[in-house]
């Protein structure tokens, strides 16, 4: 059943509505990936699910979906990759396999081309890339693989620390970026049939969830289950990582708009929320360490010497977000939003710092929409504007976002 209606997300004055064009239900299981892939006059999205079958939706002249193509595969559907150049679909199943089809020009037919035995395991990732005809793939055997897209061959693999759940490619440099679940993100910079490991790094107190790459500005994007996306300087080459706070559950997808330098981030939580990266942001401080409050002298509980000498009762440790100093509840009593540092909620400032923040530094730099749904997957389509979001309730939602990413 397909629903047409308008819906008005959560919104402060002034800011601008989504609309919400198209509602797809109809399915008993949950969905695990979609995209878009037809043109402009027909949308139609892929979509898979976690019961082994391939549906293509199409929009009829009626106006509403159907699907026009439906295919059971010989295991459970773990992710996909879709090429609209080629009409390529390859699909990463549960059983370790990567099947690969060709959908007709209609839309109407898929053709089986081949398998790839990629993985010991589920296929947690697939990336296809055009220009150099490979199918990049992660799993849950920790293995990362390539393969000849034209021959099947296995070009070559690269074991990470743990089980990878983020994979995006730079073309022009051939370097690939993974994120696992232990919070680490691994580059690779990969030749025809070996890989070399550039470096490792970690930034987020929980497992990457999502990764989003900028070719242009050379920033790497990565969402977390620590409610977080951190932006890496990859291009500066000075480990500059900004962190963006605006989730309340773990990321779940990212999208980068790079006419505008907008990304979006949306959560588990149901939360879409468009940052403006086209603003000029501060690195979040490193807390600092002390035995005392670092504004009125007073103990923490744990120094024992200090509260003896001094006949005072020790105090709880807490930290300045804008400076990094340690504090104690009373000298950081007020709340405030620090957006440059990527706080667009209030947190913990110390006194001094709350006098200095002005009017100015606290304006809001991101836009926060509610879909009403807690998002599982997302597909979003630059040249069109429009967002695709799949829930937990087994509903994929099409979103006209041109009104907040224009």
């Amino acid at each position: 059943m397909i629903i047409v209606r308008r819906l008005t997300s959560l919104l402060k004055p002034g800011e601008l509505k989504r609309v919400l064009w198209f509602l797809i239900q109809g399915s008993s299981c949950s969905m695990c990936s979609f995209s878009v892939n037809s043109p402009a006059s027909r949308l139609g999205g892929n979509w898979i699910t976690k019961f082994r079958t391939v549906r293509v939706w199409l929009k009829r002249d009626s106006g509403q979906y159907w699907p026009s193509i439906y295919h059971v595969m010989p295991s459970p559907c773990s992710c996909m990759s879709f090429n609209p150049e080629t009409r390529r679909l390859s699909i990463g199943l549960d059983n370790g396999t990567i099947s690969e089809f060709i959908l007709s020009e209609d839309y109407n037919k898929m053709t089986p081309v081949k398998n790839y035995q990629a993985h010991q395991s589920r296929v947690t990732m697939i990336q296809f890339v055009l220009e150099l005809e490979w199918v990049l793939s992660t799993g849950q055997d920790k293995q990362f693989a390539w393969h000849c897209s034209e021959s099947g061959q296995r070009l070559g693999g690269y074991r990470t620390s743990a089980v990878a759940s983020g994979l995006q490619f730079d073309v022009e440099t051939r370097h690939v970026f993974i994120g696992d679940q232990s919070g680490q993100v691994t580059i690779l910079k990969l030749e025809q049939e070996n890989c070399t490991l550039v470096t490792t790094f970690r930034g987020h107190t929980g497992g990457v969830t999502a990764l989003c790459w900028d070719p242009v500005q050379r920033v790497l994007f990565s969402g977390s289950s620590d409610h977080s996306v951190i932006m890496w300087d990859i291009g500066g080459r000075k480990g500059t990582a900004i962190e963006l706070q605006g989730h309340n559950d773990k990321v779940q997808a990212l999208s980068y708009a790079q006419h505008t330098r907008q990304l979006i981030s949306c959560g588990g939580d149901g939360g879409i929320v468009v940052w403006n990266m086209d603003v000029e942001r501060q690195e979040t401080p490193e807390w600092l360490d002390s035995d005392s409050c670092q504004k009125c002298d007073q103990p923490f509980f744990w120094n024992f010497k200090q509260m003896w000498d001094s006949k005072k009762i020790g105090l709880r440790q807490h930290h300045c977000r804008k400076c990094g100093k340690a504090v104690c509840g009373k000298c950081s009593s007020k709340r405030s939003p620090i957006p440059l540092m990527g706080f667009e909620f209030e947190v913990r400032v110390c006194d001094s710092c709350h006098e200095a923040i002005t009017d100015e530094e606290r304006a809001p730099t991101a836009t926060f929409h509610d879909s009403k749904h807690n998002i599982v997957h997302v597909h979003f389509d630059a040249t069109r504007g429009w967002l695709l979001t799949s829930g937990t309730d087994k509903v994929i939602k099409l979103w006209d976002m041109t009104p907040v990413v224009s």
